[in-house]
Order: C-alpha cells, then structure tokens, then sequence
C-alpha cells in the first residue's frame, strides 16, 4: 500500500497504524478478559520535561503500570506489593500508549493504558494461566492510586535533577498537585467484539492509538486575496465545553454546535510541528 514513510502528522498513515494496531491486539495478543482503560496526566511542570527526554516517559510508563498492578493485585484478592517476590506474583496484561498532544492538537504529554480487569497466575504446569478478576474499582482505590504515583513520579525527577528539592517538596505539600488518573473506561466480554459499538474493545483501542487530529475536523478559511487566512479545527462533542487555552472561541450560532480552534497558517504550523514524535521510538509498549 501507499505510504510516505514519515513518522509525523500524515492523516493516511497514522489511520492505517491506528486500525492495523486495533486490530493486532484484539486477534492475537489480549485474551478474552475484562479491559480497563486507565490515563493518567500530570502537572504542566513535568509535561515539559516529559516531551524531551526518553527516559522521563520509560519511568512514567514503568510508574504508572507498577502501582496499577498492586492495586489489581489487592483487588483481586493477592499481594504485589514492592516486597513481594517477583517470580510467583499475579501479573495484570498491559499495553500502554503515549499521547503527545491533546484534543485541541496542542502539546498534551499524558499516558493510556489498556490493563485486564484482573491478574493471571501461573499454574502448575508452568504453561498455561489462570485468571482472578479484581472487585470494582473505587474512588478510594483511584485516590491511593494517584498519590503512589504522584510521590513516585516526583521523587524520580527530584532523583534526575530535573527538579529541585524545594520544587519537589512543594509539589507532594499540595493538595491538588495536578496529578489525574482516570480509570471509568471499562470494556466487559459481552461488548468486546461487537462490530462498530463504541464500547468494544477495537474501538477503545482505536482511540488509544488515534493520530493527534482527525483531517475531516479540519478546514480553512482563505481572505480576500486568496490565501489561507485561518485553520479552523472542530473540537470533538465531548470536549465542545472546554473553552482553556489560547485560539478557542466559543461558537453557539445552532444547538448542541462544538467547540473550534482557530489558528492562523504559521500558528498552525507550529502545533503540527510540537506533535511530531521522535524518532525510532515506539508509540505503545507492553509493560516494562
């Protein structure tokens, strides 16, 4: 099939990743269990840092996945605590994705994760699993999630020298210390496969590995002397009602109307420009 061959914003390219990618995972790497999306963002502070060195997102990728296999490990009855030996442990199934850009294809440096709602264990035999699902997910268990994470993911940048220690002290004093982990995203087995439902798994999948904007959101609108004088980009339903952030308007001329980003060419440009992801690096990676 046709392909430039570049890593950046090409909207055929990045929508053949996406489906072929989707369509990996369901029919040949995730086992016919319960999937839970977990994401989690962190505060504008680090979210500069995290879009430069590679190892800044391997920690927070390694972070993120640790704590949310303790907590499926004492969901589901079991001890993954940092003690734990490693060999006979329950061990969730992950694949995670990295988002370098948020709804608005502005700079958004934040995780996905598609996790079994559960853990395996090994048995006897040495070549087959067993699976144990995890209780219901609480908000108490989402609140002990994100502060693991918070303290971990500060004390690994205060460790790196990315931070200073009195930064890092007043980022774990606060209360609300721009960590988020959302985890309301959950696919059972009768969704799974069904074809086209926006609660099947593909689709979930889909939308972990989606390309940073969809080209039928974009238009332009060219002045008088025929040039481009604006990009405008439709924001999608679910997000018409954040109105944060430089070259937003608010656009009600008919009910239930999105929201859109107007941008000029250059302002254009340059997103498209801070989206493009390094090179020979990959876009989602089992657990580390």
């Amino acid at each position: 099939a046709l392909s430039c061959k570049g890593r950046g914003v090409c909207p055929a390219c990045n929508g053949r990743r996406m489906a072929q990618t989707a369509a990996h995972l369901v029919d040949r790497v995730i086992p016919p269990v319960p999937v839970r999306q977990w994401v989690v963002s962190v505060p504008k502070r680090l979210r500069g840092l995290l879009a430069d060195p590679p190892q800044a997102v391997a920690a927070l990728t390694r972070i993120f996945l640790s704590k949310i296999e303790r907590l499926l490990c004492e969901a589901a009855g079991g001890s993954c605590g940092d003690d734990a030996p490693a060999a006979p442990r329950p061990r969730p199934g992950a694949v995670s994705f990295l988002h370098r850009f948020g709804s608005a294809i502005n700079r958004h440096v934040h995780l996905h994760a598609c996790v079994t709602d559960g853990v395996f264990t090994q048995s006897s035999d040495g070549y087959s699993a067993k699976f144990f699902p995890a209780r219901p997910i609480t908000t108490a268990d989402l609140a002990t999630l994100t502060e693991r994470v918070r303290r971990r993911v500060v004390r690994w940048f205060r460790m790196q020298r990315f931070l200073d220690a009195d930064v890092a002290a007043d980022m774990l004093a606060r209360e609300n210390s721009g960590f988020s982990v959302d985890a309301s995203v959950r696919i059972t087995l009768i969704d799974r496969d069904v074809p086209s439902y926006f609660q099947s798994l593909e689709h979930l999948l889909r939308y972990c590995a989606r390309p940073p904007f969809a080209l039928e959101r974009l238009s332009i609108r060219r002045g008088k002397d025929g040039r481009i004088a604006h990009v405008r980009y439709v924001l999608p339903r679910h997000k018409a009602a954040n109105w944060v952030g430089p070259g937003r308007g608010r656009k009600s001329t008919r009910p239930g109307a999105n929201g859109v980003v107007e941008l000029s060419p250059f302002e254009f440009l340059d997103r498209l420009a801070d989206l493009v992801p390094p090179p020979r690096k990959h876009r989602h990676r089992p657990p580390i």
